[in-house]
């Protein structure tokens, strides 16, 4: 294999391979035309706030008696009544969810260049995907841009006691792969799942996606052995590793 070594590459899904906060964006725009047409248009900015906020902190337990889509709906439905508007809207808060979620899972795709370097990675590299999220959502998302052939296998951290960046749900997959953490390196956006998680793990290396130009925030606990701007540079970094 190439890569002086290395066997396996974890990749993070959202904000990574995909532009989950790009469609996200998009799909609240969609929402906010159709709450124009029954609020003002300072009470629409409210509640499309609201929503992302009480997305933001949502809490989860998939035990319940509820699904995801339940908790989302009466996530919008909260969000109007908490701009003052008193009356019920569940069935305007459930029109409200459907068409952001249905538009979000429409916009999300892994662009063509990102697709053609992991088909070739997989030739080389055995590639995993490790997403933390509801089980439901995330393999909403996968279905949604087919990209399970991409990788040698798929681990949702909702499927899972612990997600990123406990140390179990990368054993989990160090066994999956039959590699041992120095084999792999894993690459994402967020430092305190990804890169932590890999960090705590003992991977080869850690390779932070930093495609908003952020600064490391003062202080950091832990910090990425490579930091790019786009994914597409992660071949030049395979090739250095030792």
């Amino acid at each position: 294999m190439e890569g002086d070594g290395i066997k396996a590459i974890l990749f993070d899904l959202d904000n990574t391979l995909i532009d989950t906060a790009g469609a996200n964006r998009e799909s609240i725009k969609k929402v906010d035309a159709l709450l124009g047409t029954r609020f003002s248009q300072d009470e629409v900015h409210k509640i499309c706030e609201v929503f992302k906020l009480k997305l933001l902190h949502e809490k989860y337990d998939p035990s319940g008696n509820v699904t995801i889509d339940d908790i989302r709906v009466k996530h919008w439905e909260e969000a109007m009544q908490e701009t003052g508007t008193a009356e019920p809207h569940h069935d305007l808060a459930v029109e409200c969810y459907y068409l952001w979620k249905n538009t979000r899972l429409q916009l999300l795709t892994i662009p063509g260049p990102v697709q053609a370097m992991l088909e070739n990675l997989r030739g080389k590299h055995k590639l995993l995907l490790l997403t933390n999220g509801v089980a439901q959502t995330q393999r909403e998302k996968i279905q949604a841009v087919h990209c399970e052939g991409l990788f040698h296998a798929v681990v949702v951290g909702g499927e899972h006691p612990e997600e990123k960046p406990a140390l179990s749900i990368f054993r989990h997959c160090f066994g999956l792969l039959g590699v041992g953490p120095q084999d792999c390196v894993m690459v994402g956006d967020s430092l305190d799942t990804d890169i932590l998680g890999g960090v705590s793990a003992g991977v080869r290396a850690t390779v932070w996606i930093n495609s908003n130009g952020r600064d490391l925030p003062p202080g950091a606990s832990v910090r990425p052995d490579y930091t790019i701007e786009s994914i597409l540079e992660l071949p030049i970094i395979l090739s250095t590793l030792q």
